[in-house]
């Protein structure tokens, strides 16, 4: 009889753990995409919850949701769209917040090609310059707003190569499609492997900030436990070692910021 009892228990502990496991499919801005893989990883490690994740610009992902995209949750690039899905009261009430600072960057895969003070963009020694879509994506917008403040719009229009979204800016400059472009600088920062060329880290006074904020579509217990988890500091860790603080650490091919 006790084996029998001990046999019940364990089934119904073992169902339980079963029913307890989710899957959550959430919506992430391309620059926080190699951040968010490896939150993502050391997420499912610990809960047992799958986390799917989609990467694109955050237009692009606002509008999705706009028009009923099954997402869970959304990490936009900006605190624009969550505010004004939470104005549509598409949100679940109170779970808005800033998970990350994101810095801009001018980077090139050359070499010595970016100097430390962004002067190349004055001297116009290249062909093409490679920004996400100002109109979609906030590191776009504030590469226009940089080059705007420096009066350089309107002479490097002709030479911009716009993409979808930073990723496919990144893109842009590291195929050679263009010498050099605007990325997150979360993008050249490299958890493990050297990363060759040059970049300036753009002073924030040349565009506005670029906070970064999430909020929750489904009020889920994975989903919840997901905006817990990315709050505590196992995962603030990661976020910081891909360069979202207020102290960007140096590359293997160090630039000064000047301001």
């Amino acid at each position: 009889m006790t084996c029998l009892m001990l046999w019940a228990c364990l089934m119904l502990w073992g169902s339980g753990t079963h029913a307890r496991t989710e899957e959550i499919t959430v919506a992430v801005a391309s620059n926080f995409a190699a951040a968010m893989r490896d939150i993502a990883k050391t997420y499912e490690e610990r809960s047992g919850h799958k986390v799917v994740l989609a990467f694109g610009s955050t237009g692009k992902h606002y509008a999705q949701i706009l028009n009923g995209a099954p997402f869970d949750a959304f990490f936009a690039a900006d605190s624009t769209r969550p505010q004004k899905l939470e104005e549509h009261g598409l949100t679940v009430p109170g779970s808005r917040f800033t998970y990350a600072r994101g810095r801009l960057a001018l980077w090139s895969a050359t070499p010595g090609f970016v100097d430390d003070r962004g002067d190349i963009l004055a001297k116009g020694k290249f062909a093409h310059l490679a920004l996400a879509n100002p109109k979609l994506a906030p590191y776009g917008r504030a590469a226009k707003e940089t080059l705007m403040r420096m009066g350089l719009w309107n002479k490097l229009m002709p030479r911009l190569i716009r993409g979808e979204n930073i990723g496919q800016a990144f893109q842009f400059v590291k195929t050679g499609a263009a010498e050099l472009g605007f990325v997150a600088y979360a993008q050249i920062v490299t958890l493990t492997l050297p990363l060759s060329g040059s970049y300036w880290l753009v002073p924030e006074h040349l565009h506005m900030p670029i906070d970064q904020q999430a909020v929750l579509l489904n009020d889920r217990p994975a989903a919840r436990d997901f905006f817990a988890f990315i709050k505590g500091e196992s995962a603030q860790e990661i976020i910081r070692a891909y360069g979202y603080d207020r102290q960007a650490r140096p590359l293997n091919k160090p630039g000064k910021e000047t301001d």
